[in-house]
């Protein structure tokens, strides 16, 4: 299976300007809304706007949290909440910079009586699905907490 998918990226300014703006427009087809994105502050971005590793991030966790419930509905575990963090951490060796390692520790609500281990269990087994966490070869902490409610 193969599938392309197209986001298109908008930037107006110039480079001439030592302070020129890092803050561009992220899209996709169909009327979506659009994302303003820029660099980290440390960048000379806009801390208000989405940057790469924050969206890198959020990738991941949105990526993981939708197998994982792809798993729980089709072993029939019911899931009724999911929340949490996603934290990219950068490494910079010999000036080159990458995202070293994503920390995701989300909150997982089930229904009174629901199995814990099984739970953890399609949670683990998500990062095995999960095209994000595919796609990364960077290291990756998953440490889920699950409740009842």
């Amino acid at each position: 299976m193969s599938e392309a998918l197209s986001t298109t990226i908008t930037w107006r300014g110039s480079t001439a300007d030592p302070a020129y703006g890092r803050v561009s427009e992220l899209t996709k087809p169909g009327g979506r809304a659009a994302i303003p994105a820029s660099s980290t502050a440390a960048f000379g971005g806009d801390p208000a706007c989405w940057n790469p590793e924050d969206l890198f991030a959020g990738a991941l966790a949105n990526c993981y949290m939708l197998t994982f419930l792809a798993l729980a509905a089709k072993t029939r575990l019911d899931v009724r909440g999911f929340s949490g963090t996603a934290e990219a951490t950068m490494e910079t060796v010999d000036r080159v910079s990458r995202v070293a390692a994503v920390t995701f520790r989300p909150t997982i609500t089930v229904a009174p009586g629901t199995d814990h281990a099984k739970v953890a269990e399609m949670f683990h087994k998500a990062h095995k699905y999960c095209v994000i966490a595919n796609s990364f070869n960077g290291r990756i902490v998953a440490d889920p907490t699950v409740v009842e409610g």
